[in-house]
């Protein structure tokens, strides 16, 4: 589910879609059920400050089933996004949009990660070439799903101290937090501006 329209506009090439929790803010087995709960993760505030400087639009995809639990309702999980955009905000950074999907993974809905269609919405909804966009999440799900969806690179954020155990598909990059991801696009971008695409539906296998 989208929100409104921003008043930013959205560069089609210049996107960043990021899973939230674990990405941008702390995860919790508990799941995230009020703005008290929501914890920014060290140097994501500065991550997003970098790439709403460098012109990146992001685009927020998560999964939130603790609405589908009864854990929260839509309009507390409303409350918990506006919180964590006004702080970006104030920070210097910007978030253009969050598309969620609240659903049980026994629902079968056809937008939970690792399912393409809450990006694929964003894409329709703001022309995004998705040959140029970029996936970060942390969980291999969010890698197929930026896969599937036909992200030209994805990013795997490490869970943890250690690597990540083999994936599939393999993402473009695995980086320590989303600060070091930030950096890993910004210096990309600026060595081969995106010029070698992925073709839609596969992904690079580059860790580079």
């Amino acid at each position: 589910m989208p929100s409104p329209l921003p008043s930013r506009a959205v560069h089609p090439a210049r996107v960043v879609f990021l899973d939230r929790d674990g990405v941008i803010n702390r995860d919790s087995p508990d799941y995230i059920k009020s703005p008290d709960e929501f914890h920014f993760l060290p140097r994501s505030l500065d991550a997003l400050k970098i790439l709403a400087g460098g012109g990146w639009a992001v685009i927020v995809i998560t999964n939130q089933s603790a609405v589908g639990r009864g854990l929260i309702t839509a309009a507390g999980l409303k409350q918990i996004h506006a919180r964590m955009k006004k702080l970006v905000t104030e920070n210097g950074g910007h978030i253009t949009d969050i598309f969620f999907c609240p659903h049980l993974p026994e629902d079968g809905c056809a937008c939970r990660k690792p399912k393409p269609a809450l990006i694929r919405q964003a894409a329709e909804k703001y022309r995004i070439d998705l040959s140029r966009a970029v996936m970060v999440g942390d969980r291999i799900t969010d890698i197929q799903c930026g896969c599937r969806a036909g992200c030209g690179r994805t990013i795997l954020v490490r869970r943890g101290a250690g690597p990540p155990g083999k994936t599939d598909p393999r993402p473009s990059h695995i980086a320590d937090d989303l600060y070091a991801a930030v950096q890993w696009i910004v210096t990309r971008r600026r060595k081969d501006g995106w010029q070698q695409t992925t073709p839609a539906g596969e992904c690079d296998s580059s860790d580079g």
